[in-house]
C-alpha cells in the first residue's frame, strides 16, 4: 500500500463525510477515465465523437472531465460512437 492509498484509508476512517465524498466523486472521476480510455482506444478525438453526438467538443470535454450527472441516454450514446457497448452493474 502506497503513502496516498494509506492516507485516504486514515481519513476515510477519521471522518465518514471524507469517506461519503471521497468514494461518490471517485465513481463520476472513474466514469470519465472510461470514457475517455474508451474514446482513445478508438482512436477518434473528442471531435470526432462530438460530430457523431451532435454536439460540441467542450460538452465531450465535460463528460469525460465531469462525468457527474451524466444522463443514461448520453453514456449509451457515447458507448455507441465509440464502438463499445454500454453495460451497467448494480453489485
Amino acid at each position: 500500500m502506497d503513502d496516498l492509498d494509506r492516507y485516504i484509508r486514515q481519513r476515510k476512517g477519521r471522518s465518514p463525510a471524507f469517506a461519503k465524498d471521497f468514494d461518490s466523486g471517485y465513481e463520476q472521476f472513474k466514469i470519465g477515465v472510461l470514457l475517455r480510455l474508451a474514446r482513445e482506444d478508438a482512436g477518434l478525438t473528442q471531435e470526432q465523437v462530438a460530430s457523431q453526438l451532435n454536439t460540441s467538443k467542450s460538452a465531450i470535454s465535460r463528460i469525460e472531465n465531469h462525468a457527474e450527472d451524466i444522463r443514461l441516454s448520453t453514456l449509451e450514446r457515447f458507448a455507441q460512437a465509440v464502438g463499445k457497448k454500454l453495460r451497467l452493474e448494480i453489485a
